[in-house]
């Protein structure tokens, strides 16, 4: 009696088993098209993502893409202090988003001793522009493209000269750590910023990929096969270093 028991369970434990897998497999061919989905192989490059709009202080309506900075600081801290990481890569299409948040996300990846490349893929706007700067070795695709503006700001703008004092410093922070960043100069990059004719209802510039490679901005028109190799080269080169 016993025995059967014992049989009767482990067939109960089979059976919610196969249910669970059938769950999954059902759940991999509604996600991906395919039943069994290969895990990563592991690896000692860790990939991060920029995509959407960067959300800051404000959270943004449910339907938007968005980055979320809280999210991806903690990520960076982690990767920091791993020992199995040795580089990232930086995939970018973003709109932009909130300034403050865009930057206290290039300077930490700046900031951070792993070797990073970065790879613009369909679009790295307004504060995007540092973000795609902010690495060791930068690419973009030859069909993305890049926007650069001045600082825009919603809501409530109190008309006093401290208001345009706040603009200028605002706009100082980032003109100033793109061009540490890359190869342009300050002066080119504020007759980008302020250029008239090019975008509707705006000043500034849109730059699709040699373009930006020519201006300085990117350091090289390549896919995310160029990005990897380059990224494994500073990966050898840091080791080679001692670092």
């Amino acid at each position: 009696m016993i025995a059967m028991i014992v049989i009767e369970n482990k067939k109960n434990i089979s059976d919610q088993e196969d249910i669970q897998s059938k769950g999954k497999a059902g759940e991999n061919i509604k996600d991906y098209g395919t039943i069994n989905v290969p895990g990563p192989p592991p690896s000692n490059i860790h990939c991060l993502t920029i995509i959407g709009q960067i959300e800051g202080h404000m959270v943004l309506p449910p339907q938007n893409k968005t980055t979320k900075y809280e999210h991806l600081i903690p990520q960076l801290v982690a990767i920091e202090e791993s020992k199995d990481i040795e580089g990232i890569i930086l995939i970018l299409n973003t709109v932009g988003g909130d300034v403050e948040a865009g930057l206290a996300i290039a300077e930490m990846i700046s900031t951070m001793s792993k070797p990073s490349v970065s790879l613009v893929l369909g679009g790295g706007h307004s504060i995007g522009v540092p973000l795609s700067v902010c690495a060791d070795y930068s690419f973009i695709a030859s069909t993305a493209t890049m926007t650069i503006h001045p600082i825009r700001m919603t809501g409530v703008i109190i008309g006093v000269p401290q208001t345009y004092e706040y603009f200028n410093k605002m706009q100082e922070r980032v003109v100033n750590f793109v061009t540490r960043h890359c190869k342009i100069s300050k002066e080119k990059f504020n007759e980008l910023m302020l250029r008239t004719g090019e975008l509707a209802n705006d000043v500034g510039t849109v730059l699709v990929g040699e373009e930006a490679v020519e201006h300085g901005l990117i350091d090289e028109v390549g896919g995310l096969y160029d990005a990897i190799k380059k990224l494994r080269e500073l990966i050898s080169i840091g080791k080679e270093e001692g670092k």
